[in-house]
């Protein structure tokens, strides 16, 4: 079993088809389609099922992919300590981050660390905060960035905190309220709201408050996207609240001071095992000592 094997099987399975896994993997399709047929030969299972319109996984083939992902991710590692042995720093770094990041200014970061590190590759993935936790524990992403609740902590992950910050209110220019210097909570939950999906974490920061308060809430539009969610606002669809140093970079928009509103925590989290040489370089460069 050889590790370009492997790699033929993950690129058939994300692409569903052997000529779109070959131009991926940079071989001809015969090639690629007789290098799987070796490996499935020496499994005794078939990988795939394979039809004129469409591949797809068998439950042999379900089952071996994660291994596979899992060994490549293994030689890779591998590749990278000895690199870090000799002083360079390479292979792959998965970065996760909340839209509204905003404790660190991140292309600033990526920019140096790219910089010092050309051989490092990076890839980022936008995300919610619980599922990022979840990414970090499980391996999948080395470094992700959230913001929860002041009365949660991520679990599972060690984690530094970075900032806090206590939420504003954020109106279209010309809604009712813009002329206002401050409001409470009561008087905005007679509002209708533009807010992120029910049980997220950025979602839960507002919601703990109103509870709390002994205040409902009508949440007209649920949206997974902070930037769109601020163009619903703009358009007057409804109010939200939102973290300052996310609505500064905002067009469009009037914010308002909310007397008794809710906070937020930022993190930088990472898994408990060793970092890999890439990402212990990255949080470095943010002042964290990984180890």
């Amino acid at each position: 079993m050889e590790l370009q094997q492997m790699r033929y099987v993950i690129a058939v399975a994300e692409t569903n088809n052997f000529t779109r896994a070959a131009q991926r993997c940079l071989v001809v399709q015969s090639a690629l389609s007789h290098q799987i047929a070796r490996l499935e030969k020496e499994l005794g299972a078939r990988l795939f099922e394979r039809t004129s319109r469409r591949v797809r996984l068998t439950p042999a083939g379900a089952a071996f992919l994660p291994a596979a992902r899992q060994c490549l991710d293994a030689a890779e590692r591998a590749a990278a300590e000895v690199a870090a042995a000799v002083g360079e720093v390479r292979g792959r770094l998965r970065v996760g981050l909340i839209p509204t990041v905003a404790a660190v200014d991140l292309p600033a970061v990526l920019k140096d660390f790219h910089r010092r590190h050309p051989e490092a590759r990076v890839s980022l993935g936008v995300g919610a905060s619980e599922d990022l936790v979840e990414q970090v524990r499980k391996g999948e992403t080395e470094v992700a960035f959230l913001g929860i609740p002041v009365t949660a902590r991520p679990r599972g992950v060690r984690a530094r905190e970075l900032a806090r910050e206590r939420l504003i209110a954020v109106v279209s220019p010309d809604h009712p309220l813009a002329g206002e210097s401050a409001v409470d909570l009561r008087r905005l939950s007679s509002e209708v709201f533009v807010d992120l999906p029910a049980k997220t974490a950025g979602r839960a920061q507002s919601d703990l408050a109103f509870a709390a308060a002994g205040l409902t809430r009508e949440v007209a539009f649920e949206v997974t996207n902070a930037d769109y969610l601020a163009r619903l606002v703009a358009a007057g669809l409804g109010v939200a609240l939102l973290p300052p140093s996310y609505v500064a970079g905002l067009a469009g928009v009037t914010t308002i001071e909310v007397t008794d509103a809710p906070a937020r925590v930022e993190y930088v989290i990472w898994g408990r095992e060793n970092p890999t040489p890439a990402a212990a370089a990255f949080l470095e460069l943010l002042g964290v000592d990984a180890e």
